[in-house]
């Protein structure tokens, strides 16, 4: 019986570990998918492509948690009544926590019609 457990017991803590870092990825994911969604509606409202671009990276800095520094690209080439704008916000994941040096590259876009009701000047 003392053999069995010490030859399962590796295998169960590796199972346990796999576990772990798939379920810290699919969170991840969730993350970067919600600040993508959020980073796009804060550039729908705005009312030029650049005032757009600095609000969306300001919604994705504010959504992620801090051991992420996203990258946000807002493209708005129907920048008028009736557009839309799309943001994709990119983010890397540090699995180090694991026991061994994995970097994760998690990327999330959303499509936003633009505020049909804001103000153009």
């Amino acid at each position: 019986m003392a053999v069995e457990t010490v030859l399962l017991a590796p295998v169960f803590l590796i199972f346990l570990m796999f576990l772990v870092g798939a379920g810290r990825i699919v969170e991840a994911q969730g993350e970067v998918n919600g600040a993508a969604r959020d980073a796009a509606r804060a550039a729908s409202v705005q009312r030029t492509l650049g005032d757009a671009e600095d609000a969306a990276g300001f919604a994705a800095a504010e959504t992620l948690t801090a051991d992420c520094a996203p990258q946000v690209s807002v493209d708005g080439a129907e920048w008028e009544p009736g557009g839309v704008v799309k943001v994709t916000v990119s983010c890397q994941i540090d699995l180090a926590f694991l026991g061994f040096s994995v970097v994760q590259q998690m990327s999330g876009s959303s499509v936003v019609p633009l505020e049909q009701f804001r103000r153009v000047e």
